[in-house]
Order: structure tokens, then sequence, then C-alpha cells
């Protein structure tokens, strides 16, 4: 059962959330703009998460479809992502960088924006600078940013993320605790006083099933990892049974499970181990059957 059914939560068993799950456009990158939204729309995802590459004509053709798509189905989630690329700079320059960013996003109208912020080599004190610039222009343009749990980030672990936290008790979070399992090499069973802390934060949520070595195992369902899915889907459990007891009606899923090198690859042939397409769609229909009862 999803729900423990005793008098204490009783009340919010009986409250329901509409769940909209969406595609990565990770590892689509060889399809053109309308073919991978095609693809999306005919598997019956309901958005996208993408991080746009720099081909303009690529951005332009994808934006045209996007607007396009919301005139039919003003729902449609379209999340792109700010990922600055890494270069030797002071935080001045990186957070410039990250504010122009940021503006050109908000241009095209998303749902909301993902956001990989800072570095996990900053300063806590320089880290809160970008985390205000981000905050600032969510709060002057209306569009949320969230921030992804990621290696490499300020969120890069669950216990340095607290004081964060603690700062900006308002910051909203992009869920991706893979990347915790993976810093820490555990499934973070001694960390589950942290994790209470960030769930509260999380509102979007990366389904994707890492493990001790790595972001991400090379199959979800194959009978190996089965503790491992158990695990996750307790987080994700969490989260949701949070987000209804706040009230909220809304929720949104990115099954998230990347292509290679995330992807697990054989030597010298460097192919791919499983199909990351079907393992998104399978994730997919697999969260939804779990998740029917809350569904509205």
């Amino acid at each position: 059962m999803l729900f423990e059914t005793n008098s204490h939560n009783k009340s919010s068993i009986n409250k329901k959330i509409n769940i909209k799950y969406i595609c990565p456009f990770w590892g689509q990158e060889h399809l053109e703009a309308n073919v991978f939204i095609n693809k999306v729309i005919e598997n019956n995802f309901q958005g996208i998460e993408i991080h746009l590459p720099k081909s303009k004509l690529f951005t332009a053709s994808f934006i045209a479809e996007i607007n396009s798509i919301y005139k039919k189905n003003q729902a449609f989630v379209f999340i792109p992502q700010q990922l600055t690329t890494p270069e030797n700079e002071t935080v001045t320059k990186y957070i410039a960088r990250v504010k122009k960013k940021l503006l050109e996003l908000i241009s095209y109208q998303p749902t909301l924006i993902n956001s990989h912020t800072g570095k996990d080599y900053y300063s806590f004190d320089d880290n809160c600078r970008v985390i205000e610039a981000c905050m600032n222009i969510s709060s002057k343009t209306g569009v949320k940013i969230l921030h992804e749990t990621h290696r490499g980030r300020f969120s890069f672990h669950a216990a340095s993320l607290i004081p964060y936290l603690e700062k900006f008790p308002e910051i909203e979070l992009t869920g991706d605790f893979s990347h915790f399992c993976t810093v820490s090499e555990s499934l973070l069973n001694d960390q589950q006083s942290f994790i209470e802390k960030i769930i509260p934060h999380i509102s979007y949520i990366h389904a994707r099933i890492g493990h001790e070595q790595g972001p991400q195992v090379n199959d979800p369902f194959a009978p190996e990892w089965k503790n491992h899915l158990t695990q996750f889907k307790k987080w994700w459990n969490k989260i949701l049974i949070h987000n209804i007891k706040q009230g909220k009606k809304k929720y949104i899923i990115c099954t998230e499970f990347g292509p290679a090198p995330y992807m697990p690859c054989l030597p010298f042939t460097q192919q791919p181990i499983a199909n990351q397409w079907q393992i998104n769609l399978k994730m997919k229909e697999y969260l939804q059957e779990h998740f029917k009862e809350i569904v509205l």
C-alpha cells in the first residue's frame, strides 16, 4: 500500500493529486525538434525537460513547436535547464552568465526552470550569492526556478545542503536523490534525518534510480536492483504525501533515465547495455500504476 490506513493520516489519504509525467530530451539529441515532440506526445508524456543545444536553428524550431502546442494545450509542461558550461572564472562572472541564461530561458515562457546551480567547491557565501541572484530573477519575472540536487552543484550532498535550506526556507528543489547516493556511496540509510528535512523542498522529481557507485543503474527493473527501486519509491512516496498534505493539486515527474555515459556500456564497442527510451517509457507506466490510488 502507498499509504498506511490509520486515523492519523486518514484525512490525507482521501486527497489526490494530478501527476504529469514528462520526457527528457537527453538522449534524443539526434532527432529534429518536431520529430522529438511528436514522439513525446504519441507516447503519452505530458511535457518535456530539455537542455537546449547551442544550435539557434534547433532552438527556434523547438520553441515554435512548443508555442504551437500551447495554443492547443496550455497545460503542456515545458522545463528548460539552466546548465552553464564549466569555465575558469570568478564567482561574479559565473553569476552574470547564469543570470543571462535564465533571462533567455524565461523569454521562452517555460512552466518552470530546472537549474544546475552553483559549484560544490564554492564557499557557502558564494553559493548563497548565486542562489540569491536566481531568486531575484524568479521574483521579478514570476517564473519558478528550481535547483536540482546534483553532484558538482551547491546541492551535491544531503548533509551539506541543510544550511542552505535553513538560510533560504522558501527554496524549491528538483529532487534527484541518485546523486546523494553516489556521493555518499550508500542508500542513505544513515542520513534519513537529512532527507526528511529536504523532502518538503522537493517541488519536482527526477525519477532515476542510482546506486552506491553511480547515478544510474543499468536497468531499474532488473531483479538485482529491487532494493534500490524500493528505496527510491519510498522517497518519492514521502514527497508526494507531503505535497498532498500541503494541499497541492499538481505535481511533475520526469523519468530522466539517461544515455551513455550514464547508461553503462560494453567495453570496446561502447554499445549501451539497455534501451534508454524503453526504460523511460516503462518507468512512466510503472509509476502511473504505483501512484494510481492518489491520482486525480
